[in-house]
């Protein structure tokens, strides 16, 4: 997994049966018998470990692993979910950054690679991109509109 954070496959599956909400966005599992995907938070009941991948693969890998070429799998991403696998998981990291830059006090170049980001360069690109704006002038407007306490 490309978080910067360590993760390894037994921590994943607790988190994933456990429904642990703390890891919502940290990681998707890909279950090989229905070839869905899931986040850790996902309401249904747990696939069995033995059918589950973590996430962390690329499109082609994720495609032949479901039993598919990686052209069909974008083609139903592009059916239902409206954009690519890719620009699926982008938006996904960027989301997340964005509730870390806005929730927390974490460097941002921290934040870049605990969001998924590979690089500090194309965290600040997708952000841009997104929001038109770098995430640290979205660190200063939380900085200012911070709650003020009354005497």
């Amino acid at each position: 997994m490309r978080t910067g954070v360590a993760f390894d496959r037994r921590r994943c599956d607790r988190a994933r049966i456990a429904r642990d909400a703390r890891f919502d966005g940290w990681f998707f599992t890909g279950v090989l018998t229905t070839r869905i995907y899931c986040r850790p938070t996902c309401p249904v009941k747990p696939a069995k470990s033995r059918n589950v991948l973590d996430d962390g693969a690329t499109v082609d890998d994720l495609a032949l692993t479901l039993g598919m070429t990686a052209r069909h799998m974008r083609r139903l991403f592009r059916a239902h979910a409206g954009a690519s696998p890719l620009a699926v998981a982008t938006t996904r990291r960027v989301q997340r950054a964005k509730s870390l830059v806005e929730e927390t006090a974490m460097p941002l170049a921290t934040v870049a690679f605990a969001a998924g980001f590979s690089s500090i360069r194309r965290f600040n690109a997708a952000f841009r991109s997104v929001y038109r704006r770098p995430p640290s002038a979205l660190r200063r407007t939380r900085t200012r509109r911070a709650p003020r306490h009354l005497p």
